[in-house]
């Protein structure tokens, strides 16, 4: 009687294991959104910001300002190309889904025909296109999914092992599918920003003489809709159309890749650049200096309408720009310091002077969206996310949001002077016989200013000036864009003019930008140094919103802490776009409301 009960129980159990377990079943499907539903369901044949009819051929020439050395984006080494992006809408990869551009944070299949999600979140899985191929011919498969990703982790930018570090293993369980298994199964974004990934041929960099890990000039094999063409280091890169591209009758591909070539040519100086612009020697400019917007475009080729000047409104978030402070430097851990320099900076006649009133001043780190803390003291959710790390967090958050200090624009800067030599005083940094104000252990109040944008000089200097009147010493040093680059990984600077972008669904990238972690990992994006236990809480709690009510209400409470942590004086947004580009070109009827997406959308006139 014992040995058949027990060969029951066997039976059974055979049978349990057999079956997936409760919860782990996923229907396959073309497309996710972070919260709620996708715009564009089935039958489906273009994006709105798409002309579908869009006519194929011509030259696309755009330009950048600085130098590349490599071919590489994906680790920290050498300055890459521009074209080759890590993260979706590279010129020569495809990743696994591509996101809409008119949707908060919706994806659709690319190279990935569907994607599986269960309910519980535990796990993710993509199914590949059978026509998927490198541009060698071979197939898209699994296995180079697989080896992307430990690579990415192995040897990539810091970014990956913040961005996607909930993974706990990654299979290729056929040819054609590939699963993700995460830690823990409260992060919701993660699915989405898995598929942003963008995929490596494992053959082509597992080849004899190939590492991923360092940098090189050699065109590297994609998948995408160009190939690499000439190239001239530092100079300028070329990618061409692959006539034989696999994906160009997708769907999410229709109306797009337009130009038979793009040219991308490099400027050391901005207003070099606009010159070449008016001569001709590219085609389009996203014009982000008011004070050329409105005193420069008087060129025959604007006047006589060969050049088409138009301002397009947008809802993209602004993220925070602004004076970074680098907290590993003794002198700005004293939040004293902080928070009383930026009475120095004069935004309101700077604007006027530099700008003719073009910009608005930024005071959210999740400017122009519904993200941004509101005016006032937090109320409802955004309160109790806040009370339960009250005396962890400056006092500032619970009451009026942080604004920063405002001028009447006339240049008479005595009181805002006034306010920040008092607060320096009472912080003990007391003035000495040679003008620069020191604290009780004989430190100076004295810093470096570093960019690679020489334009930002005319802000800079009024700025110093200012300081100067209060007992601050600093000076400003402009930096080839390679040095640049080198001193903001290894975090050697002690202020600097950075901008920290942010989606319409923040999520993963938090951690980069603020986690205490990252404040230690040469070459993560937390450029400030900031480590604060509520902030990393907050972040997990984004990551893990399940609701877009839940999202805003962390997002706004994470806003009013960095804010009263006095981490950036703000500086200025617009909320519109400044295209200028020559009559050749054509746009869609309908631009997405965050991105032109010229190179992506447009098209040359037949």
């Amino acid at each position: 009687m014992k040995t058949k009960t027990l060969l029951i129980i066997l039976a059974l159990l055979s049978v349990c294991l057999a079956l997936p377990a409760l919860g782990q079943e996923a229907t396959p499907q073309a497309s996710i959104a972070m919260h709620g539903d996708v715009k564009y369901k089935d039958g489906w044949t273009h994006m709105d910001y798409v002309n579908p009819d869009a006519p194929k051929g011509g030259t696309f020439k755009s330009h950048t300002i600085g130098t590349f050395d490599s071919l590489n984006p994906f680790i920290i080494k050498g300055s890459p190309a521009a074209g080759m992006t890590y993260l979706g809408q590279s010129l020569i990869y495809d990743s696994l889904m591509e996101q809409s551009l008119d949707e908060p944070f919706s994806m659709y299949g690319l190279l990935a025909e569907t994607i599986e999600r269960p309910k519980d979140n535990s796990w993710v899985a993509f199914n590949l296109r059978k026509e998927a191929k490198w541009a060698d011919g071979q197939p898209v498969t699994a296995d180079d999914v697989v080896w992307t990703f430990n690579t990415m982790l192995e040897k990539g930018a810091p970014f990956f092992k913040a961005y996607y570090g909930d993974v706990t293993k990654v299979e290729a369980t056929s040819p054609t599918r590939v699963k993700f298994t995460f830690a823990h199964n409260d992060n919701s974004e993660l699915p989405l920003i898995i598929s942003q990934l963008t995929i490596l041929p494992k053959h082509y960099w597992t080849t004899e003489g190939r590492d991923i890990g360092n940098t090189t000039l050699t065109p590297p094999l994609g998948n995408g809709a160009y190939k690499v063409g000439a190239i001239a280091p530092g100079r300028s890169i070329e990618y061409v159309r692959d006539p034989n591209y696999w994906g160009k009758d997708l769907a999410i591909n229709k109306g797009k890749n337009n130009f038979d070539k793009q040219v991308i040519d490099y400027y050391k100086d901005n207003n070099v650049a606009l010159e070449a612009f008016f001569a001709g020697e590219y085609d389009y400019r996203l014009e982000n200096t008011a004070k050329l917007w409105h005193t420069a475009y008087d060129a025959p080729a604007v006047k006589d309408g060969r050049i088409i000047k138009e301002e397009v409104k947008h809802n993209r978030p602004a993220g925070m720009q602004g004076f970074l402070y680098n907290m590993r430097r003794p002198l700005f851990a004293d939040v004293a310091v902080r928070k009383a320099l930026a009475y120095a900076f004069d935004f309101e006649w700077s604007n006027k002077q530099f700008a003719y009133g073009g910009y608005t001043r930024t005071d959210s780190y999740f400017e122009n969206s519904d993200l941004a803390a509101l005016d006032g003291p937090p109320t409802g959710k955004e309160l109790e996310i806040l009370e339960k790390y009250r005396g962890q967090i400056p006092e500032e958050a619970f009451t009026t949001r942080y604004s920063p200090p405002k001028t009447d624009g006339s240049g008479n800067m005595r009181e805002n002077l006034r306010a920040a030599a008092q607060i320096l005083d009472t912080a003990g940094w007391k003035l000495g016989k040679d003008g620069i104000r020191a604290n009780a252990s004989g430190q100076k109040l004295k810093f470096e200013i570093i960019d690679a944008n020489p334009m930002f000089e005319r802000w800079v200097l009024p700025f110093i000036a200012n300081l100067k009147k209060i007992g601050v010493a600093a000076n400003f040093r402009v930096l080839d864009p390679a040095q640049y680059q080198n001193r903001m990984n290894e975090f050697d600077y002690d202020m600097t003019v950075g901008v920290i972008a942010q989606s319409d669904s923040p999520g993963n990238e938090q951690v980069d930008f603020w986690g205490s972690e990252k404040a230690d990992t040469p070459g993560s994006r937390n450029y400030i140094g900031i480590k604060s236990k509520p902030i990393d809480d907050i972040i997990m709690q984004i990551i893990r919103a399940k609701s877009r009510e839940d999202l805003v209400a962390y997002c706004r409470a994470l806003d009013r802490i960095l804010l009263s942590g006095y981490y950036v004086i703000p500086q200025w947004h617009t909320d519109h776009f400044n295209l200028a580009y020559w009559k050749k070109l054509q746009r869609p009827t309908t631009l997405s409301p965050l991105t032109p997406s010229v190179s992506d959308t447009w098209w040359a006139a037949q």
